[in-house]
């Protein structure tokens, strides 16, 4: 699935599209008011200057009735009253244009939190520093499931984000879908949205929140309801029993290490929240929140050396022994 560029202006969803519509509309009409401006400054300077000149006073004149030197120039009859028209016509084009804008944005706004709520996706996105963690909520607590750093969503469908901040501040942003909204430690924020065209569209949080904050990336893939349903159902199973004597031994490695101390595997010992939940981690596109391709010397760089690869992240870097490195990858890779 060929990812979409990220652009305010490639809309896939009603959100989006209205965002951009009211986006248009204001370069629009900035567009006619520079032009406008510019021709009246150039018709200022290129003007022929009408004057009158009236009958020349001596200095001895000027100088006792503190009078300009110099010839004095009057208004042609009607011209005054023609400036005043223009300036009140001028003023009231701007306070129209103004009311304009301001009721466009607002019908705009109502558009945007118009979607049908009715069978809608819940799930619950936490920002982190610096990446991202979500739950897919439903009522029955049994098909609740955990993943990190892409979602997957169905076309057609309004997806509702409940937004919280384990930490500082962030901001959602996933500009091809919706507009922009703040995650901030000790409150609950909502966004909804629909993405309309299948496809993987990169998100990103909008408001610096420290080092890493540039490299603090989201997807959202969006899917026919068919593909969804089966990418849910896989993501509500526990993680696979490692079946090759090598995996075997990675996962030994992991449980006996200190990735046990941070990270989430569904079925087995490891049950953190502190770092992303792997229970299906080699079945994401990315590792460490979009930084990087998941490829198997990606993810070996990542585990020995991470905060070299993203300075400021929590990921430590570990000493490992090369048979350990390689089984370890090979049970993250077992993670499907």
């Amino acid at each position: 699935m060929t990812p979409v560029d990220q652009h305010v202006l490639v809309p896939k969803g009603p959100q989006a599209a209205h965002i951009a519509e009211l986006w248009w509309l204001y370069l629009a009409v900035a567009s006619v008011v520079v032009l406008l401006v510019w021709a009246f400054v150039l018709i200022a300077l290129f003007r022929k200057r009408v004057t009158e000149q009236v009958p020349a006073v001596d200095e001895d004149t000027i100088a006792s009735t503190h009078a300009p030197a110099g010839p004095l120039r009057t208004l042609p009859a009607g011209e005054e009253k023609t400036r005043q028209r223009w300036v009140f016509g001028a003023t009231g084009i701007t306070i129209v244009t103004l009311v304009v804008l301001l009721v466009e944005s607002v019908a705009a706004g109502a558009r945007i939190n118009g979607l049908p709520r009715d069978g809608q996706l819940e799930i619950e996105l936490t920002g982190h520093r610096w990446w991202w963690g979500a739950r897919y909520l439903d009522d029955d607590k049994s098909q609740i499931f955990a993943t990190a750093n892409e979602l997957h969503v169905p076309v057609g469908r309004t997806v509702e984000l409940s937004l919280r901040s384990a930490d500082v501040i962030h901001s959602f942003w996933v500009p091809n879908l919706a507009g922009k909204r703040d995650l901030i430690p000790g409150r609950t924020t909502r966004i909804a949205f629909r993405a309309d065209h299948p496809g993987r569209y990169r998100g990103q949080c909008a408001e610096f929140c420290g080092h890493a904050h540039a490299e603090m990336a989201l997807w959202i893939v969006a899917e026919s309801e068919a593909d969804f349903q089966a990418w849910s159902q896989q993501q509500r199973a526990d993680a696979p029993t490692p079946s090759t004597p090598i995996a075997r031994r990675g996962h030994d490695v992991f449980m006996s290490g200190p990735c046990v101390m941070c990270h989430g595997i569904s079925g087995t010992i490891a049950q953190s929240s502190q770092g992303p939940d792997l229970t299906h981690f080699a079945s994401r596109k990315t590792l460490a929140a979009g930084t990087l391709e998941n490829t198997r010397g990606h993810l070996a760089g990542w585990v020995l050396n991470a905060p070299n690869i993203k300075p400021g992240t929590e990921m430590p870097s570990i000493t490992l022994p090369a048979d350990d490195l390689h089984a370890l990858i090979a049970y993250l890779e077992t993670l499907r």
